[in-house]
């Protein structure tokens, strides 16, 4: 995979570019699934990393590596084991630039994963309330480009 992506995280504070990724992985360890705080940590390696905008904190999540995260929104980000870098595909602009090709760590999979795409899907209309409220949400996110200045003059 190749050519310039960008992404960051949530609030905005942190944000990446990079071009030359290695294989896109979904993580099923225990450590990936409490620090993305889901069933899984979808990473990708970016061997030419460049911050743009802020820099992340760092957790020491073990002995070997450590995880980076904004330290305004708490958005996961990186996975450092002192090699080439490892970043978190929710986190690009565009994920579908690095889509995972591989699942690894699949003895702490859990049982229910394989099964998530069966799941019924709420159809349009059968939830009004529910719809009314989603009318009403006004994202602050930041939005999946890069941008001169975060968050915009005069707010939101």
């Amino acid at each position: 995979m190749s050519g310039m992506a960008s992404g960051g995280c949530q609030c905005g504070a942190v944000r990446f570019r990079g071009s030359k990724f290695g294989r896109a992985s979904i993580c099923h360890c225990r450590m990936c699934q409490k620090a993305f705080g889901g069933f899984f940590g979808a990473l990708v390696t970016v061997h030419d990393l460049e911050w743009t905008r802020g820099t992340p904190r760092y957790f020491q999540s073990s002995n070997r590596v450590k995880r980076g995260f904004c330290g305004d929104c708490g958005t996961p980000l990186t996975y450092d084991y002192g090699g080439p870098v490892e970043v978190a595909v929710g986190s690009f602009d565009k994920p579908e630039v690095v889509p995972p090709t591989i699942q690894v760590n699949p003895a702490d999979k859990r049982a229910f994963f394989d099964g998530l795409c069966s799941l019924p899907t709420r159809a349009g209309g059968t939830e009004p309330e529910q719809e009314k409220f989603n009318a009403t949400v006004i994202s602050y996110q930041h939005p999946d480009r890069d941008t001169a200045e975060w968050p915009p003059r005069g707010g939101f």
